[in-house]
């Protein structure tokens, strides 16, 4: 997790500093604000190519899709997060008239970097999860084919499904979009295993 800044703040103080300059992005998490780091080139195809297989299987239907500029409002869990992607089907809804800060994502994606996954896979993940809205949350490995779905489950329980091999295709039902993994990989510099030796 990023470093939290020295201020206690409330969820209004936090969008005031980042609407004040949009050349710097932070997290909130009950009442902290947490400065964001950059990414790598990895990090960002992947988020990308993620974000255009999506734009593309959406168009023609009511469905969006958003990338790293767009901050999820976690009600339940005092929270303002980014994640690297996040779609919807249906009308978005916002925190209020600036419409950069969404409340009810089904699908969240978050592309693991060292030295966020432990708190991707655990604490931002919990955080998540009080996202009533939330249907899927999908985590994906940049510096090898990997990809790891959870799929939200009757009791709020949640089933892992993972993939990686090149072939792979993995449904997102919440949104109604199937992402072939050899896609989600393009242009990333890694060696694709064939089929059955991932």
């Amino acid at each position: 997790m990023p470093l939290a800044l020295k201020r206690k703040c409330t969820f209004e103080d936090y969008l005031a500093l980042e609407r004040s300059d949009p050349q710097i992005r932070y997290e909130y998490l009950r009442g902290e604000i947490f400065a964001m780091g950059g990414a790598s080139e990895s990090h960002n195809l992947i988020a990308w190519n993620i974000a255009g297989e999506l734009r593309q299987q959406m168009k023609d239907r009511p469905c969006r899709a958003y990338t790293a500029d767009m901050k999820v409002r976690v009600t339940a869990a005092d929270a303002g997060k980014y994640p690297d992607v996040l779609a919807l089907c249906g009308e978005p809804e916002f925190h209020d008239d600036r419409r950069d800060c969404l409340l009810n994502p089904s699908l969240i994606v978050e592309v693991l970097s060292p030295s966020t996954e432990a708190y991707d896979r655990g604490e931002k993940f919990a955080v998540y999860r009080r996202l009533a809205s939330l249907r899927e949350y999908l985590l994906v490995t940049q510096d090898r084919m990997r990809a790891e779905l959870f799929v939200r489950q009757a009791g709020d329980r949640w089933l892992l499904t993972e993939f990686s091999d090149a072939d792979d295709c993995m449904t997102l039902e919440s949104v109604g979009c199937v992402l072939p993994l050899r896609e989600i990989y393009d242009k990333v510099g890694l060696a694709l295993a064939p089929a059955g030796e991932a």
